[in-house]
């Protein structure tokens, strides 16, 4: 009977739809950053640069919750046909941009198809798979972004070598055609969607804080101090916003994020893992790379193969965590998982500027086989036992959680990185000795490259790589607590296990 309600539905046309537009939204970030070097050198306005980044994640940031509880009101189809449409305009737009200003409006309209499209995938996966077959297809879109991520970086360096940076985003023209007419001939809707009220009042607060969270983080201590008017203004404005959202929301009638979902424990946990681990996990992805380029020497030509050991790790176990669903219980995977996690972080405290390579790919390896169950997982744990009026809402609740998670992560880490290397750099240099003109001892990136490196005296690089070494291991250290805390979340979550039986008669129901 199943079998028939599957093949009624296209299940096999419907995911392959489902992890074409997955990849291709979770690809857009990092098919971008091997590009961008190309790309500013032709745009120009390199002050701009974040932008480019920034506007398509507070985009994508603000649409998630909205939309997901849009498709649990209205139905899955539309909404994520609309991020379809949506994300490939931003695209089409993108590719034609003339300026760095341009190109970061362009990269806010494509951050609002992502939104749509990320959250609603899993969760239409969710309705029309059958419930025995969830974990393993879960496990294939958490490759999904293993796999963006291994191939992203390899993919824009190569267009933006050998083709032309606008292909970067013409790229996604096709793959969004195919995933748009799929969906749309073969997609057959049936949970029925009652038409409420939408929250217009809590989706403006709720956007309003995240753009402010969002900006005060991007300009605090690049562009304004931050103890500034500005930076603090705009924290107190988060701040405000914020308590106004959760103000709102507790009297909604059709709340965009549901306070009540956060007594479910295991709800409330696979979040607070969503957001910690994310943050442990984006600062070894972020500063391993600075490491072996800018401690070991390592080429940074193929950026992409840098991270290889640790997106590899990630695959197999975003794979393996959504077959192993049917046999343990969430709680026994996240916390397998997330030791490794917190095992992976702790060695990367241990570098010096000696270590070999084949110990930072281990150590990588490691990272990675610790967050890949996160992503699938934590996408089935976080929606389970909701009924298919609120898988929209919780799926996308997970997903804002976690990039809010990997952008807090970022910044703070990134602050006291710069911080530590400043600081060791004051002390090393302190007695004397300096840098080649024009070479900025302050920036980690000024020994990034070959021909940098071999500008500097070897007894001046020898003291910059070993403070560098020694600001990185000291992030990694910090980056200990995140994770520790991720894991801890994960005792602390309730012992639920996938079970298709119970799963069958909803399903059956449904179709």
């Amino acid at each position: 009977m199943v079998k028939n309600l599957e093949k009624k539905n296209n299940v096999g046309i419907i995911i392959a739809a489902l992890l074409l537009a997955t990849l291709m939204a979770s690809m857009d970030n990092t098919i971008l950053a091997t590009a961008m070097g190309t790309i500013v050198g032709d745009l120009g306005g390199f002050d701009k640069l974040m932008w480019v980044t920034s506007a398509y994640m507070i985009a994508e940031m603000a649409g998630m919750p909205i939309f997901g509880k849009l498709s649990d009101m209205y139905g899955r189809k539309r909404f994520f046909i609309f991020g379809i449409i949506v994300f490939m305009i931003g695209s089409a737009l993108c590719g034609t941009a003339n300026s760095i200003v341009q190109l970061s409006i362009y990269r806010a309209i494509q951050g609002i198809g992502g939104g749509a499209l990320v959250p609603i995938a899993f969760t239409i996966m969710f309705d029309v798979v059958a419930p025995e077959k969830r974990g393993k297809i879960g496990g294939l879109f958490g490759a999904a972004y293993g796999i963006s991520s291994i191939f992203g970086p390899l993919i824009g360096a190569y267009i933006a070598d050998y083709i032309h940076w606008s292909w970067v985003f013409y790229i996604n023209l096709p793959i969004g055609v195919i995933a748009f007419f799929l969906i749309a001939f073969f997609y057959k809707e049936s949970v029925e969607h009652s038409k409420e009220k939408i929250d217009y009042l809590g989706a403006f607060t709720l956007v309003a804080s995240i753009l402010c969270l969002m900006f005060a983080i991007e300009l605090g201590g690049k562009k304004y101090a931050w103890d500034s008017a500005m930076i603090l203004g705009l924290f107190l404005a988060f701040v405000v916003f914020i308590v106004g959202f959760i103000f709102i929301e507790r009297r909604a009638e059709e709340p965009i994020i549901t306070f009540g979902m956060f007594k479910n424990r295991l709800y409330s946990m696979s979040n607070v893992m969503a957001i910690f681990s994310g943050a442990a996990f984006i600062t070894a992805s972020v500063y391993i790379p600075i490491y072996i380029q800018g401690v070991i020497g390592g080429s940074a030509t193929n950026s992409g193969l840098v991270l290889l050991p640790m997106m590899v790790g990630s695959v197999i176990t975003a794979a393996g965590g959504g077959f192993l669903l049917s046999k343990f219980n969430y709680r026994t995977i996240m916390i397998s998982s997330l030791v490794l996690l917190v095992l992976g972080i702790s060695l990367l405290t241990t570098l010096t500027p000696d270590s070999s390579r084949f110990m930072v790919t281990i150590f990588m390896f490691l990272v990675g086989l610790g967050i890949g169950s996160s992503f699938s997982v934590l996408s089935n744990a976080a929606i389970h036992g909701f009924s298919a009026r609120q898988r929209g809402s919780a799926s996308s609740t997970l997903s804002f959680t976690r990039e809010l998670g990997m952008t807090l992560g970022i910044t703070v880490f990134g602050i006291i990185q710069s911080h530590v290397f400043s600081n060791k750099l004051a002390s090393m240099f302190s007695g004397g000795g300096a840098a080649p003109e024009g070479v900025n001892l302050s920036d980690p990136n000024t020994i990034l490259t070959p021909d940098t490196r071999a500008k500097i005296p070897t007894e001046v690089l020898d003291k910059i790589t070993e403070g560098l070494s020694s600001s990185l291991v000291h992030t990694f250290a910090w980056a200990i607590i995140p994770s520790v805390i991720a894991l801890l979340a994960a005792f602390v979550m309730s012992k639920e296990k996938f079970d298709p039986a119970s799963e069958l008669g909803e399903y059956t129901a449904s179709h």
